[in-house]
């Protein structure tokens, strides 16, 4: 294999920073991922079901259904850590 191959397919470690800090970007982190999560959410339950009437609280309770449900998953997609690791390299680059 090409050394660039190699060097590119070998992870990263990323260096520490202060841990508080670390601990709040995690946190924004994993809260953008869930407001992705809760756009797809969103998008994938708007299907119309022919069996269920349109009751006048189903969308606000779907949206609410669909908030806590990205919350609980966010983290867990990998959207956050790939944020989380770029905002950190590019931190540690100004330096």
């Amino acid at each position: 294999m090409d050394a660039m191959k190699i060097a590119a397919m070998t992870p990263r470690k990323i260096p520490d920073v202060d841990a508080k800090e670390r601990q709040k970007l995690k946190e924004q982190t994993d809260a953008f991922e869930a407001i992705i999560l809760k756009t797809l959410l969103d998008q994938a339950m708007q299907a119309k079901d022919p069996l269920l009437p349109k009751d006048p609280g189903r969308d606000i309770y779907n949206s609410m259904m669909n908030d806590e449900r990205s919350k609980q998953l966010s983290g867990a997609f990998g959207y956050s850590d790939l944020l989380f690791n770029y905002l950190v390299e590019k931190n540690l680059n100004k330096i």
